[in-house]
């Protein structure tokens, strides 16, 4: 399984500041990621699971509209979220 709901709860705890708060766009953000990155190691062994890479671009997709969201909004917290992730280099 993929995310555990213990997994899933302290990702959102972390990241949206409350076990409740899973709608904030920095959760959402983080859960997105934290799926990128699995479904991306995923595909390192098995190049030719075509499913799994047209999944792994809705995800990077949706990442992308709330990140420009969040960018939009709230500029500090864009940043910090950008950099406690490692999405830019």
């Amino acid at each position: 399984m993929l995310l555990t709901k213990e997994k899933t709860a302290q990702i959102i705890t972390d990241f949206g500041g409350s076990a409740k708060n899973s709608g904030s766009t920095e959760a959402q953000v983080a859960l997105l990621t934290e799926r990128i990155n699995h479904i991306s190691s995923h595909l390192d062994t098995g190049k030719k699971d075509f499913n799994s890479s047209r999944n792994l671009m809705k995800l990077v997709g949706q990442r992308k509209k709330l990140l420009k969201y969040l960018q939009a909004t709230n500029l500090t917290s864009y940043r910090k979220l950008i950099e406690k992730l490692g999405l830019r280099k």
